[in-house]
Formats: C-alpha cells, sequence, structure tokens
C-alpha cells in the first residue's frame, strides 16, 4: 500500500510542476495582456474596468470664447475640470488591425472634456483613435489613428502616435519612457523618479518636464488672438509648457495618480503677452482611491497567477518528487522484509516438526 501510495503522489508531483510550468510560461503571459474584452465600469463591473479620470485645476485661469447672438472672448477664472474617458473597440480591432497587428494591438478611443464647473460649460474637448501594443502599452503604427481637438491648433498632416498614452506596461520598470504629449502631438522622455506609496499602495513617481515651446497654430486663430489681445501686432505665436507627473502602478501598469502644471501664453510681435492657461491639474480623492482599488485587486490577480501559483505548485511538486520515490522504496523494503519474515517462519516450523516427527 505504502509503495502504491508513493507511486501515486510521483504522479501527482511530475503533474504539479506541468502545471506551474503551463502557469508560468502560458497562462501568466496572456493575463498580462491589454485584453479585447476590457470593459466599462458600472454598477456591477467594478474590477478590471476603465472608469473615467477625473481631474480638478482650482483657481485656473483660461481662455474662454463664445459664439452666438452675444460673442464673448476673454480670459477667466475658476475651476477647471479634465474628464478622460477611454473607450475599448473591439470591432474597429477585428477589423482594422491586420498583418502584424492582428492579435498583437488593440484599438482604444480616448474622450477628453475640459468643463468649467462654476458655469457647467464646456471649454475644449478632444477625441482620439489609437493603437496600443497588448503587451508595453505603448502607441503602434496604424492608419486610422486620429486626434481632432478643437482647442488645439490645426495641423495638416495626420498624427502620429508614439510611446505611451493611457497607461504604462504591464511590469512598468524604474527607467525612463516616452510619453506622448497631445499639445504637441510628438512624445517626449519621461525620467522615472523615485518610489512612493499612495494609500498603501507602491507606486513608481515619473515626471515629464516640456519646455516653453511655440505651437503650431493657425493663421486664422493667431489674428482672432491679435484682434482679441493685441489689437497692434501683426504676428505673433502661442507658447505652451507643461511639467506632468505620474504615479504607475508598476505590476498593472496603471495610472494611480497623475498631475499636470499646463501653461500657454500668446506672445504678440507688439505689446504685452497674455497667459491663455494656468491652471495645474490634479486627479481628485475619488477617481485616485478608485484606481488603487482597482489596481491593487488586478496587481493580485497577476501576482496569483504568474507567480505565487506556480511557485507553490513548483515546491509541492518537487517535494512530491522526493517524497513519492521514498514511499515506494521504503514500501518495497517493508514489502519485502515482511516476506522474509513469514517466510522464515513457515521454514522454522517445519524444522520443529520434522524434529518431533523423528
Amino acid at each position: 500500500m505504502k509503495a502504491r501510495l508513493g507511486v501515486v503522489l510521483f504522479g501527482t508531483g511530475v503533474f504539479a510542476v506541468v502545471i506551474a510550468a503551463g502557469l508560468a510560461f502560458f497562462v501568466a503571459p496572456s493575463v498580462a495582456r491589454l485584453p479585447y474584452d476590457l470593459k466599462l465600469c458600472t454598477a456591477t463591473v467594478k474590477q478590471d474596468c476603465l472608469r473615467p479620470s477625473v481631474a480638478q485645476a482650482q483657481n485656473a485661469q483660461f481662455l474662454y470664447t463664445k459664439g452666438g447672438d452675444a460673442p464673448e472672448v476673454g480670459i477667466k477664472t475658476g475651476t477647471l475640470q479634465s474628464t478622460t474617458e477611454i473607450s475599448p473597440l473591439p470591432d474597429t480591432t477585428d477589423r482594422e488591425l491586420t498583418g502584424d497587428l492582428a492579435g498583437e494591438a488593440v484599438v482604444w478611443r480616448g474622450l477628453g472634456t475640459v468643463v468649467w464647473t462654476e458655469r457647467n460649460e464646456t471649454i475644449s474637448q478632444y477625441e482620439a483613435l489609437i493603437a496600443l501594443d497588448r503587451d508595453s502599452a505603448s502607441a503602434v503604427g496604424w492608419d486610422g489613428q486620429r486626434l481632432n481637438d478643437v482647442a488645439a491648433p490645426a495641423v495638416p498632416d495626420p498624427v502620429s502616435y508614439t510611446g505611451q498614452l493611457y497607461k504604462f506596461p504591464f511590469g512598468t520598470e524604474r527607467k525612463n519612457y516616452e510619453y506622448f504629449d497631445r499639445d504637441l502631438r510628438k512624445a517626449l522622455p519621461i525620467e522615472f523618479k523615485e518610489t512612493q506609496t499612495i494609500d498603501g499602495l507602491e507606486v513608481y513617481r515619473f515626471e515629464q518636464v516640456v519646455p516653453e515651446t511655440a505651437l503650431t497654430f493657425s493663421q486664422e486663430r493667431i489674428k482672432s488672438l491679435i484682434g482679441a489681445f493685441a489689437k497692434t501686432a501683426t504676428s505673433g505665436e502661442v507658447r505652451y509648457s507643461n511639467v506632468r507627473t505620474i504615479w504607475v502602478e508598476p505590476v498593472t501598469g496603471n495610472f494611480i495618480k497623475v498631475s499636470e502644471q499646463q501653461r500657454k501664453t500668446f506672445v504678440p510681435n507688439v505689446g504685452a503677452p497674455t497667459q491663455l492657461l494656468h491652471g495645474d491639474f490634479v486627479y481628485t480623492p475619488d477617481t485616485v482611491s478608485h484606481n488603487v482599488a482597482s489596481a491593487g485587486e488586478s496587481k493580485r490577480q497577476i501576482q496569483l497567477i504568474s507567480l505565487w501559483l506556480p511557485i507553490g505548485l513548483a515546491v509541492l511538486g518537487a517535494i512530491l518528487l522526493v517524497v513519492g520515490p521514498w514511499m515506494r522504496a521504503t514500501g518495497r523494503k517493508a514489502a519485502r522484509g515482511r516476506h522474509e519474515e513469514i517466510t522464515g517462519e513457515n521454514e522454522v516450523s517445519a524444522d520443529e516438526d520434522g524434529k518431533v516427527t523423528a
């Protein structure tokens, strides 16, 4: 019985090692990829889903324009609320991502809206279509990518996304990455700064400094700014700068907190500059709290499948691979001992019987 149990344990050990290897080399990599069926967060779907990210800039200074019968152009002060909504487009992914992109990338739609909260009026809005690599979460080349932004300059060339935008890679490293800036329409380095903790969750803090740069505004928009703020000028430019800080949960690559110090200034060739935007945006506490909970749960799931289960099964399998043969060997030895003992007793009894008979 002991030898038979040893055989069973050895087989179980082999099975455990095989399962551990399968989890580590096949299941875990598929878990740490952008899924096709990522859902939007709802009242019933609260984990592994996308929820709008909300940032606010208190006491922001910004350009306000209003058309209609009573047009208004001026610089206002108030609270700006920026909401970013991400929607996966699985149908577009299946239909348009072909060739090398098929199965390796997904299409996301981003919708960004800035609202003046005191008046509940939309100040700006943009829509982005972007293809993301499922492993690195970085942008990949795709003919359908676009960026429509009513507040940005009219650039005739199509947008070409590169670098990170809405997410960092699974297994984010302590190194510098490239991050896409929507106003400049190009990626710039974003530097790893330090490891911090937000609500008990370990995060990596990255910082991107966008130096003051002249944006490519259309002549029509420049003329409208001259008419509003520098009537004696004949030309001018809009200069933009930003300090962007992103706190990332490294296992999932999810954003936990984002802050941006955005500045835009109209500089005419004659007259004083006018600040068109001076806003320090930062994720709201509710957004940060949700991101901590969501990333923490996803982190536990990824680590369970990619680390703890493979390690546990591998250790269990190794133990059984040792215990199984040992039990089989000791069981056989014990069985031989019992057999020899029984055989020996029978021989002695025969001798004694023989002697008695003699």
